[in-house]
């Protein structure tokens, strides 16, 4: 029997938090490692707990769920990230993307696809509201940036600057503090980001640009 996903649901309505536990709580596949009422809390027991999954909610107060989203991005580059929100706003679907989440579901959507969603995205596959969907594409398309380097974190171009160096995962982790898994998890998003195959393609596009 494969290991449950392990869930973290974040969001600041007590109410609307625990409805999303419950139902997801009695799929026999997920388990519910922790809630957080606000972004700091989330990013905290993102990093204690090192869920598969996190439940965002995009309008907590204090740290919204942008800027959560990216920060545990860049703790936690394993764990997948799903917003959820009540605004069909594609300028905060793109901001959401651009920050690291995996997914973006409207709080509409029945117990049955979220759990769906959080079990595709879990697997390392994107989701959209079909609602969004359609616009999504068109502008992303419309505002991908010429330079593919443009789409990377500092963390990441560090990381690739030290890959084109020919240094190995374990290396790349001795040198930043890193553990080996987590550069393989910075490296596997590099690759997406830039649209190549392997390390040494990513570092040409590297070298191309200095």
């Amino acid at each position: 029997m494969s290991e449950p996903v392990r869930i973290l649901v974040a969001d600041d309505h007590p109410l609307f938090r625990d409805g999303v536990v419950h139902s997801l709580a009695s799929e026999p596949d997920f388990a519910i490692v922790g809630q957080a009422a606000n972004g700091e809390e989330a990013l905290r027991l993102a990093r204690d707990l090192l869920p598969d999954v996190v439940l965002l909610d995009i309008g907590m107060p204090g740290w919204d769920g942008l800027v959560t989203a990216e920060k545990i991005t860049t703790a936690c580059p394993a764990t997948r990230i799903v917003m959820l929100t009540v605004a069909e706003d594609e300028d905060k679907l793109l901001a959401a993307f651009k920050a690291g989440a995996r997914g973006y579901v409207l709080k509409g959507v029945s117990a049955r696809e979220l759990a769906n969603v959080v079990r595709a995205t879990a697997q390392g596959e994107v989701y959209v509201s079909p609602s969004l969907a359609a616009g999504i594409l068109v502008a992303h398309t419309r505002a991908r940036p010429a330079d593919p380097l443009e789409e990377l974190t500092e963390r990441e171009l560090e990381i690739l600057k030290l890959v084109g160096q020919g240094l190995t995962n374990r290396e790349i982790g001795d040198r930043i503090h890193l553990s080996e898994k987590t550069v393989k998890h910075y490296i596997t998003n590099i690759l997406q980001k830039l649209q190549v195959r392997s390390r040494v393609e990513a570092a040409l596009v590297a070298a191309r640009r200095a």
